[in-house]
């Protein structure tokens, strides 16, 4: 993160703080090993997610989250890859697929905004 944080102050230099946000957002989804997916059934858990989405390179890790007081599957994840080109192909090759009789949605984990 710090090195696009760099590349940003460097590009950023003489550009509006619009367009460096803009440009900075975009770099992060070219380079991000991280994916949102959506539409898990209940019965997914992280180690079936892990599974699902390690053909396409090194999963570091992936999590199911839960509702803190039911401790039941809300329904999505997140799966982190070693690096983004592994990321990119299980973008394309997972999104709208079966995982455990749901079709999944796969897309590129936005971070939150403060």
């Amino acid at each position: 993160m710090a090195f696009l944080n760099r590349i940003g102050s460097i590009l950023g230099q003489g550009i509006s703080q619009t367009s460096n946000s803009f440009m900075m957002t975009a770099i992060r989804c070219m380079s991000s090993s991280k994916l949102f997916v959506g539409g898990l059934s209940f019965a997914t858990d992280d180690g079936s997610l892990k599974d699902a989405f390690a053909n396409f390179g090194e999963v570091v890790d992936a999590r199911v989250i839960t509702d803190r007081n039911t401790g039941r599957s809300r329904g999505f994840g997140f799966v982190n890859f070693a690096d983004a080109e592994a990321a990119n192909s299980a973008l394309s090759a997972m999104d709208g697929q079966d995982l455990n009789g749901r079709n999944i949605r796969v897309s590129i984990a936005n971070e939150r905004t403060p």
